[in-house]
């Protein structure tokens, strides 16, 4: 298997929900686990990212949200084998457990410090036994488990995540992304055999059903709102119509908590969305006229692009990764199916570059459905611009000589730029 398919392959995980709450439940799970005896307490501290992302987000299979409620849910009934699916399973008289834990103050959730990379450190004590897991890298991505005051798992710290690279003295040497160029990727998507690639497919079912779930549900207003732009249909002929009702109905429902997982790419189901939906859209408007192959090849470079924007600018942070890093991936998806030159797909990342950067990201909620429809209409756009030879030019902005050089731009806008930003969101988002 070819290293960018592997990067690809690995990053793909289905998620139920916003990642955000899925992972604080899986943590608490993890040590409720490894206890006995009646909970007494659940403290969890939390990167500003992961406690902005959860704050005010909806919970699969409940009526509550935030981080509260995810911490409590992964004491109740939360099965940490299932990942970040983990709530999948919740029942009504989980709920009704879980907010007797909150009403009794037996739930901490607190923020511990700025930064764009991912923490959580989940206590659980009960009459019997005490178990932290600290959790840190990705959202599952357990570095040490203690138990009583005893180190029952650490993770080996030669390990490095499936992103990052070493040098030849073996000292990480940044991302494995990083390593290739927008030409490179580009012969990779051209060359790679489509079988190779096939898991793909799974992104477009599972984000579908996601979808359709959205418009069953009394919840949604976003999602029934474009499926009447759209004619009452799921695929009209207008492409752009289209794009938006997969895209931002499927992110609404998963914002909202509705029981359904997204594929998440670079550990967020709504970057994995935007990153695929899209592309599914142009595909089917224009079905016999693009094929299965191209699709696939297109979404394989929508998520490489969203890959190599955020290794720069975090997991989590200020800006939104959805619209700004998947969107730009999307861009470049989308570009491809079009038929662009590599040229082309260079003028389309600066041209996302100069429009969309400065987006925030105030946290996991239906509001990142309004910010999707924008990065929809963004990318379309400077596909066309693009491809009519219309582009924000290098010497401007943030835009750098290279596509490169632009990506990581956009990169470095959200870490370290904008860590004073992301202290204001939060700053907001507590005193409301």
């Amino acid at each position: 298997m070819r290293e960018l398919t592997r990067l690809i392959k690995e990053d793909m995980r289905p998620a139920l929900g916003v990642t955000e709450p899925g992972a604080i439940a899986f943590a608490v799970a993890l040590a409720r686990e490894r206890t006995e005896g009646e909970v007494a307490s659940v403290k969890v501290a939390l990167n500003s990212g992961m406690y902005k992302n959860a704050f005010t987000c909806g919970i699969p299979n409940s009526s509550e949200y935030g981080n509260l409620y995810a911490a409590a849910l992964g004491a109740v009934a939360a099965d940490a084998n299932r990942g970040l699916e983990s709530l999948g399973s919740i029942t009504e008289e989980d709920n009704k457990k879980a907010k007797q834990m909150v009403e009794e103050g037996r739930i901490d959730v607190r923020l511990d410090h700025m930064g764009s990379e991912i923490t959580i450190d989940a206590e659980v004590r009960t009459d019997r036994d005490c178990c932290r897991v600290s959790i840190s890298g990705g959202h599952t991505d357990v570095q040490k488990i203690e138990k009583n005051g005893e180190i029952v798992f650490q993770k080996e710290t030669a390990c490095k995540t499936h992103a990052r690279a070493e040098g030849e003295d073996g000292q990480e040497d940044g991302a494995v992304i990083h390593r290739y160029t927008l030409a490179q990727i580009l012969e990779y998507v051209a060359n790679v055999p489509v079988q190779e690639i096939s898991f793909i497919r799974n992104a477009f079912s599972m984000n579908m059903e996601l979808l359709e779930e959205g418009i069953r549900s009394k919840k949604t207003t976003i999602g029934p709102m474009l499926l009447k732009e759209n004619g009452n249909e799921i695929v009209s002929k207008d492409a752009l119509r289209t794009a938006q009702l997969l895209c931002n109905g499927a992110i609404e429902a998963r914002v909202l908590g509705l029981s359904r997982p997204a594929m998440s790419i670079t550990g967020s189901g709504a970057h994995g969305i935007i990153a695929s939906m899209p592309l599914f859209a142009w595909y089917e408007v224009n079905y016999g006229e693009v094929t299965e192959d191209a699709l696939l090849r297109a979404t394989a470079l929508s998520y490489l692009i969203t890959m190599y924007i955020k290794e720069y600018s975090g997991k989590l942070s200020a800006f939104c990764g959805c619209g700004i890093a998947a969107g730009t991936g999307m861009a470049c998806g989308l570009a491809y199916l079009r038929k662009a030159s590599e040229e082309q797909i260079a003028m389309v990342i600066r041209n996302m570059a100069s429009g969309l950067t400065g987006m925030i990201c105030d946290g996991g909620n239906q509001g990142c459905a309004m910010k999707g429809i924008v990065a929809v209409d963004a990318a379309f756009r400077a596909v066309d611009m693009a491809q009519n030879g219309v582009c924000i030019d290098s010497i401007h902005g943030i835009n750098g000589k290279t596509p490169e050089e632009t990506m990581r731009n956009m990169g470095l806008i959200a870490s370290p730029g904008m860590v004073k930003t992301e202290e204001t969101i939060v700053k907001i988002m507590q005193n409301k």
